[in-house]
C-alpha cells in the first residue's frame, strides 16, 4: 500500500471536482432550462444540484485515492471503471442541458447508474471504505435516473 499523501489526495479530489466544473461549463448553464421543463414529483430546486454534486465529486476523489493507494491489478481495474463512470457523468449535463436531448439524457442517466453500481462493486473488492463512500453517489444516481426519465416522459 502506498503511503498517505495529502497532496495526492487533494489531486484526486480537485481532479474529480474539475470534471464536474468543466462539464457544467460546457453544458451552458442549467437553471433556465431546468425551470422551464415540466419535472417529475420530488424534483429538488435547481440550487440543490451544485451543492450535492460538489460533495459527491469530493467523495469520488477520496474513494479513487483510497483505491489508488492499494496499487494492485484489482485497484487498476477499479480505477478504470471509475474513469468510465466519470466520462459518462461528464457527458450527462452536456446532453441534457446543452443539447436538450431528453431521451438521450435519460439513457445516459441509466448508463451512469449502471457504471456507478459497477464502480461501487469494483471498489468494494479493493477497499470497502472507498465503496461505502460511494453509496450516496449510487443513491443520487438512481434518483437522477428517475428525474431524467421522468423529465423526458413529461416533456416529449
Amino acid at each position: 500500500m502506498k503511503k498517505f499523501s495529502l497532496t495526492d489526495l487533494l489531486i484526486f479530489i480537485v481532479s474529480a471536482e474539475l470534471v464536474g466544473a468543466f462539464s457544467a461549463l460546457l453544458s451552458g448553464g442549467f437553471t433556465d432550462i431546468y425551470n422551464r421543463l415540466t419535472r417529475p414529483p420530488f424534483s429538488p430546486p435547481a440550487a440543490v444540484f451544485p451543492i450535492v454534486w460538489t460533495v459527491l465529486y469530493a467523495l469520488m476523489g477520496i474513494s479513487a485515492y483510497l483505491v489508488w493507494r492499494t496499487d494492485t491489478s484489482a485497484s487498476r481495474r477499479a480505477l478504470g471503471v471509475y474513469a468510465i463512470q466519470l466520462a459518462i457523468n461528464f457527458s450527462w449535463s452536456i446532453v441534457f442541458f446543452r443539447f436538450e436531448a431528453l431521451l438521450a439524457a435519460a439513457i445516459v442517466a441509466v448508463l451512469l447508474l449502471a457504471a456507478v453500481g459497477s464502480m461501487v462493486w469494483s471498489f468494494f473488492g479493493v477497499n470497502k471504505k472507498a465503496a461505502y463512500l460511494q453509496l450516496p453517489y449510487l443513491a443520487w444516481s438512481l434518483f437522477a435516473a428517475y428525474l431524467a426519465a421522468g423529465t423526458y416522459l413529461l416533456n416529449r
